[in-house]
């Protein structure tokens, strides 16, 4: 008769531990020797003889390795406190949420890449939303306040009954506080200087303004290279005006990069009943961005605590008035049929095919310069100063 083959049989772990207890328990072995027969520790061995006292053979199984807490894990309390911040404000980062729940005494505080975690696993982080930042643009700063102001307009503010409002816009270059946020019908030279006067009254004289080479900020480009009136109150007040180059938008950044703010947080799909609701509105905004909203290039001051007055001069009072009393000198013409306004008795052609456009005309002690809308289409010389030329060249 053949013997029988033995089988190996392989026992899980369970069993195994099984046995080591059974041995300890039912066959008196010491803890020593069964763990060196299980090639095992002597308190695990003590492990699995605690865990089969209090929960029988099922307690043997193998469990979860996962730690029953995390010492750096968010209470839910300030999760829920997080999100709910982050619904309200969809464009708040992981910085400007950890610096609001400070504000709001919320403790414990969590760190800035826990609230970037928390962020992540609920599908907020857009990593498409944030542009990656071109290496070759260099960052600058002026060192103390009123050196530099950043102006420039800009358009979007709509009224309900269909009309497009201009605002111009200044920046303090250190501090980022907002020195001029002004509405308009039309960004005409006049509309856009009433507003830069009235900024120099409120803060004072800047050393510099820089703007772009808009033709409501400088005549140096135009044909007859003529002075328009936003140069004259820097010329009249002591202020450097400097332009940007052509097509170089990040040379005023700063005043871009607020635009950018203005529309996400402030004119992104609302409509304004009125003109005079939406600078009431706008001017309280502005207020905000002033003095509450932290500015994460600052390391999250407010702007108003970085700017002060101190270091600019007084707006020349008399320069002003005469700044103020010449915007009365500013009229309004409608083209006729053949393109002709007349001004003073004296007419100017500016072309047929503006017949029915209205167009200013500032009319200085010398010349007349004419504007349809942000263009200069016209600069004449008075049929006074003509006489007076032609007597001067007789009795020259």
């Amino acid at each position: 008769m053949l013997d029988t083959p033995l089988m190996l049989v392989e026992l899980s772990v369970m069993e195994q531990r099984y046995q080591a207890v059974s041995l300890v328990i039912h066959d008196g072995e010491s803890v020593v020797e069964v763990a060196r027969r299980f090639n095992v520790s002597r308190q695990s061995v003590h492990a699995w003889l605690a865990r089969y006292e209090k929960g029988g053979l099922a307690a043997l199984a193998d469990r979860s390795h996962r730690p029953k807490g995390c010492a750096h894990q968010m209470p839910a309390a300030v999760e829920a406190v997080v999100l709910e911040m982050r619904r309200v404000n969809p464009g708040w980062g992981p910085r400007r949420l950890l610096h609001e729940l400070a504000r709001e005494g919320i403790s414990p505080l969590p760190s800035r890449s826990g609230v970037y975690r928390l962020l992540k696993r609920h599908n907020l982080v857009d990593k498409d939303a944030r542009r990656m930042r071109d290496r070759k643009f260099k960052r600058w700063e002026r060192g103390t306040p009123m050196e530099p102001w950043q102006m420039d307009v800009v358009g979007g503010i709509l009224l309900a009954d269909g009309t497009e409002l201009k605002c111009l816009t200044g920046i303090d270059d250190h501090s980022r506080f907002i020195v001029c946020a002004g509405l308009m019908a039309r960004a005409n030279s006049r509309s856009v200087c009433t507003h830069f006067a009235a900024s120099l009254r409120t803060y004072g004289v800047p050393q510099e303004v820089l703007t772009d080479n808009g033709k409501v900020f400088t005549g140096r480009f135009g044909r007859n290279k003529i002075e328009v009136l936003f140069d004259r109150i820097c010329r009249e007040n002591g202020i450097d005006h400097l332009l940007t180059a052509p097509r170089s938008p990040t040379t005023t950044g700063k005043i871009e990069r607020f635009h950018r703010t203005l529309r996400t947080e402030f004119l992104q799909g609302r409509i304004f009943p009125s003109a005079k609701a939406a600078q009431a509105e706008l001017d309280a905004w502005v207020h905000t961005y002033n003095h509450d909203r932290p500015h994460q290039s600052k390391d999250m001051a407010a702007p108003a605590s970085l700017f002060t007055t101190d270091t600019g001069r007084p707006a020349d009072a008399t320069a002003l008035d005469r700044t103020d009393r010449s915007t009365d000198d500013w009229i309004s013409r409608k083209v006729t049929a053949v393109g002709v306004i007349t001004v003073a008795r004296q007419q100017i052609s500016v072309g047929r095919h503006r017949a029915g456009h209205i167009v200013d005309v500032h009319v200085g002690i010398d010349l007349l310069h004419v504007w349809d809308g942000n263009e200069l289409i016209k600069t004449a010389i008075r049929d006074n100063q003509k006489e007076v030329r032609k007597k001067n060249a007789a009795t020259g």
